[in-house]
């Protein structure tokens, strides 16, 4: 370990630089040396909740920095504050609350204040709730390629297109999703069908879960234990068989119209996907382009 640590000291550091610090997703142990010892450099830390950074750092034995709140309601006046710091030769971390900063999480609005300021972020990699799942998703048969879509929207309308959107798309498409709107995410993606989606729950924390199933049985298995819809989600939706991603007949399309004429768009989908065994995901797609065309 001290030729390790010593590794991770011979690293260039440079003053005056901003440093996106990757911190654990759930266990404290995959903090990486790097990031141990970047936190053990800086001149303060910038962190989306100080309370849990606090604790975060006197895990690891750094009691003595000075933390900078930096979150989503705040990013841009905070960026005032690190910026002036750097300025000053200062080398400055940020850390979200868990995994790596920027992404889902709060941090890009600094990167580009700072870039923006001609000064530079340096990234040190390490956990990610992304490339955990990935990596135990099995994707033999894909070539790996995937759309990385974040949290979908809260609202039922707008989650219904995203859902639609990913179920027309031929790549794997990840997606996060909180405890309090997973049920409501798993009810949309059953209308994938078949669709393979694996579920992430928790993942490297103590009762973390990962399982694969179709997409239409995501209901029913969160429904089976209560724990189920605790905890942080990442969900990879696989791509759809080359079957499934074929265009639609003009039969089926022509079907299509005609119940939307009459119909609400889920029952006239329902029916269509019944009538023609056309897949319900791109029928539900084209039923969208063509209300937005019609207004």
């Amino acid at each position: 370990m001290p030729a390790v640590r010593e590794a991770a000291a011979q690293q260039h550091y440079p003053q005056g630089a901003l440093y996106m610090v990757a911190t654990p997703i759930g266990n404290l142990a995959d903090i990486g040396l790097r990031a141990l010892h970047v936190l053990a450099l800086a001149d303060a830390i910038a962190c989306e909740d100080t309370r849990h950074t606090a604790g975060l750092l006197k895990a690891y034995g750094l009691h003595d920095k000075p933390l900078l709140a930096l979150h989503e309601h705040n990013e841009a006046s905070a960026a005032t504050a690190v910026l002036a710091r750097l300025r000053e030769g200062q080398r400055v971390a940020y850390v979200s609350d868990a995994g790596t900063p920027g992404v889902s999480d709060p941090g890009a609005r600094l990167v580009a204040a700072v870039a923006e300021a001609g000064l530079r972020s340096v990234p040190v990699p390490g956990a990610s709730s992304l490339t955990a799942l990935l990596s135990v998703t099995g994707h033999a048969g894909w070539d790996g390629r995937f759309t990385f879509l974040g949290f979908l929207s809260p609202k039922a309308s707008e989650r219904q297109r995203e859902v639609a959107a990913i179920g027309a798309s031929p790549l794997a498409t990840l997606v996060l999703e909180a405890p309090h709107r997973i049920e409501a995410l798993a009810r949309e993606l059953a209308t994938l069908g078949e669709r393979p989606v694996t579920v992430g729950r928790e993942l490297t924390k103590q009762f973390e879960e990962v399982a694969r199933m179709p997409a239409h049985e995501l209901p029913g298995w969160l429904a089976q234990a209560a724990h189920r819809t605790r905890g942080e989600f990442a969900l990879l939706v696989h791509p759809a068989a080359p079957a499934a991603a074929q265009e639609m007949d003009a039969q089926a399309l022509r079907t299509l119209d005609l119940l939307l004429a009459e119909l609400p768009v889920k029952t006239a989908v329902k029916l269509c996907a019944e009538i023609t065994g056309a897949p319900r995901n791109t029928l539900y797609t084209a039923a969208l382009a063509r209300k937005d065309d019609r207004a």
